[in-house]
């Protein structure tokens, strides 16, 4: 395992954390269980994905779980911005948690690029 993909599983399972917790502030503060539960599975399955990576069977096995953490990860900052746009979370809660999933997304673009390119020579 790269440094970089040591990085990723890092950063991807402190975001889920962040994740579980902004899912309880949810749930408690604002009693919104719909868009929360969300943001819940989609922003957890990023870390899930990537470890599930690790454990591939093949080059092509180990592309498709990053990818599919990838649009996990897209599809996070999707529920993020909803959040925002419908003020259930303060622009500054938005600008750090976003923060961090832009990050996750520029990684994993980056592994999955660098591995296709890799990998179809």
């Amino acid at each position: 395992m790269s440094d970089q993909e040591n990085i990723v599983m890092q950063k991807c399972k402190e975001f889920s954390l962040r994740i579980i917790k902004l899912y309880r502030y949810m749930c408690t503060e604002h009693k919104e269980f719909i868009l929360s539960k969300q943001i819940m599975r989609s922003g957890t399955s990023i870390g899930a994905n990537v470890v599930e990576a690790q454990a591939a069977q093949s080059a092509a096995d180990f592309i498709a779980k990053l990818s599919i953490a990838l649009k996990e990860a897209r599809e996070t900052k999707y529920w993020l911005e909803l959040l925002y746009g419908s003020e259930y979370i303060t622009e500054a809660q938005f600008q750090s948690i976003i923060k961090d999933a832009n990050e996750i997304v520029a990684l994993l673009t980056t592994i999955v690029k660098t591995n296709k390119d890799k990998f179809s020579n």
